[in-house]
């Protein structure tokens, strides 16, 4: 067998998959992520943060004001 044949066949972090990259290869990744977007990444966690407690408000108000009190199997709990 010659080195190519047992990195393609080398496990990976994601599972079985050949040719995925391995943890090494990910931290690698990362790092550079990090370096070009640094600066930017507060803004963006703070603006996804946002995102989510608006999307989680809308989907409360699609669901009605009652969607949680009212019990599903018609008893009234008393």
């Amino acid at each position: 067998m010659t080195w190519e044949t047992l990195e393609f066949m080398r496990p990976s972090l994601l599972g079985f998959i050949p040719g995925m990259p391995g943890p090494l290869e990910l931290v690698v990744i990362a790092f550079i992520i990090l370096l070009l977007f640094g600066k930017r990444l507060p803004d963006l966690m703070g603006s996804l943060g946002r995102s989510i407690v608006e999307f989680k408000k809308g989907t409360r108000e699609v669901e009605g004001p009652d969607a949680h009190e009212s019990d599903p199997t018609g008893n009234s709990g008393a």
